[in-house]
């Protein structure tokens, strides 16, 4: 097995041929089909052009290849309320600092609903969502998960009169009111290329 990585800067100093300083906003610096699979670990919410490099991982991808993604779970019912409370989610607090920008702000949250849609409109299928772990105080938050759940499938219900969609959209419920997107810390998704 042969790996090959990149990041923005050699934060670890890694001396490998196989490294690479990549910016992943651009196109990345691989021939087409070059992978059977690509891993982004936590990189997908630093991005300010996601939907690009969904692009660029199924053009170096081959037909049939995978593709995993983390990034931090906003739809944990915890980060939820925390947006609720304040407009921040649970792995973004506080404002982003303007005046010294930085690679590593979050300025890019995903939604499961969000990465979703970006890996489907480019050639993706989603096979499976997980999450790393689940802090014990994110059970105290389950009392709000009925409530959560009767509002979306209404509005769902109410705003889509497309019947396929109304397909997707129940399978879409079923996966954000899982118990890896309710409670987990990091949302994991795994995707084939078409």
């Amino acid at each position: 097995v042969e790996v090959h990585s990149g990041d923005i800067e050699n934060i670890l100093e890694i001396e490998n041929k196989n490294f690479r300083i990549t910016d992943m906003n651009l196109t990345l610096p691989y021939e087409d089909s070059f992978f059977d699979a690509v891993v982004c670990i936590d990189g997908i919410e630093h991005l300010e052009r996601p939907f690009d490099f969904i692009r660029e991982c199924s053009r170096i991808l081959r037909p049939g290849g995978i593709i995993i993604l983390s990034t931090p779970n906003i739809n944990a019912i915890r980060s939820r309320w925390r947006w609720f409370w304040t407009g921040h989610h649970n792995k973004d607090k506080a404002p982003l600092n303007e005046n010294r920008p930085t690679p590593l702000h979050h300025i890019n949250m995903m939604s499961y609903q969000r990465l979703r849609y970006i890996l489907h409109t480019r050639g993706f299928s989603v096979e499976k969502v997980t999450a790393n772990r689940i802090k014990f105080i994110s059970w105290l938050y389950a009392v709000f998960i009925p409530f959560s759940y009767l509002f979306t499938v209404m509005v769902y219900s109410k705003e889509e009169k497309d019947k396929r969609q109304r397909e997707v959209n129940r399978e879409i419920i079923k996966q954000v009111f899982s118990k890896p997107l309710l409670f987990g810390e990091t949302m994991i998704m795994k995707a084939r290329k078409k």
